[in-house]
Formats: structure tokens, C-alpha cells, sequence
């Protein structure tokens, strides 16, 4: 099994569209969402955004206050396994409040509207930020 180095991991993860984030709770009860990010150096992104949710009051926002531990998975699935391949992020997570209070959320806000311009231009998100400091990038690939 090839692993991929740091350097392709988040190579990878950065082109990619779409990631799980892993939580867990303070009981350590995991937690797993897609999420629409941004990666900037060893810093990953995500923000509340507009879609329909049950509550302001997200699972994953409060499992991140409550254990900051969070791990990203971006992966490349294909008929042919030669062309497999997997990149996760680990690290800590902080909360940050929403780009109307706080210039590094709205930094990220921004990141996340050019990455994401047929979803977010003209309806940027307005919820909380969620911020990664990844300390290590992993991958594996087929071939």
C-alpha cells in the first residue's frame, strides 16, 4: 500500500470538493459530516452556511467546544481500484464566531466564496466558522 507524503496528502485534500469532518463528543461519541472547505497552509476551514438545518446549534460545533480533536477525510473512488486513493487531516478545531463579528472568520468566509462561487456568491455563509490547525496530513493511494 503506497502511502502518500505530507506534502501530496494535503496536496490532494485541498483540490478536492468535498470532506467528512470527524467529531466526537466529551463521551467520545463520533460524530461524522460533508462539509465544503478551504485549506490554507496547515489551517482548514468550514462555515455555517445557508442549507436547511434542524437547529443554529450544530453536533459538530458542540463536540468541537467540547473536545477539540477533529480529523478530515477527502477520498477518490473508482471502478478501476488502481485509481484509488484517501487524504485525512488531523488536528484541533477552534469555533469561531460569525464573519459579521470576526475578521479571521470573515477571511475564511471569503476563502470559501472563491472556492465555492455558484454556491456562495451573492449568499456568502453568516454562521460560525470552524477553524483546523492540522498537525498531521496522511494519505494512501492504489498505484
Amino acid at each position: 500500500m503506497p502511502a502518500l507524503g505530507a506534502a501530496e496528502a494535503r496536496a490532494r485534500f485541498a483540490a478536492s470538493p468535498i470532506a467528512r469532518l470527524a467529531t466526537a463528543d466529551a463521551a467520545g461519541r463520533p460524530h461524522l459530516v460533508p462539509v465544503v472547505f478551504v485549506v490554507d497552509g496547515d489551517l482548514v476551514a468550514t462555515a455555517v452556511d445557508h442549507k436547511p438545518k434542524r437547529s443554529p446549534r450544530l453536533r459538530r460545533l458542540a463536540d468541537i467546544r467540547a473536545n477539540p480533536a477533529v480529523s478530515l477525510l477527502v477520498d477518490r473512488y473508482d471502478d478501476d481500484w488502481d485509481r484509488l486513493w484517501w487524504a485525512r487531516a488531523d488536528g484541533r478545531a477552534r469555533v469561531l464566531p460569525p464573519a459579521a463579528d470576526s475578521p479571521e472568520a470573515a477571511r475564511w468566509t471569503a476563502l470559501l466564496v472563491a472556492k465555492y462561487p455558484r454556491h456562495y456568491a451573492g449568499r456568502p455563509p453568516v454562521g460560525e466558522v470552524v477553524e483546523a490547525r492540522i498537525t498531521a496530513w496522511t494519505g494512501w493511494h492504489a498505484t
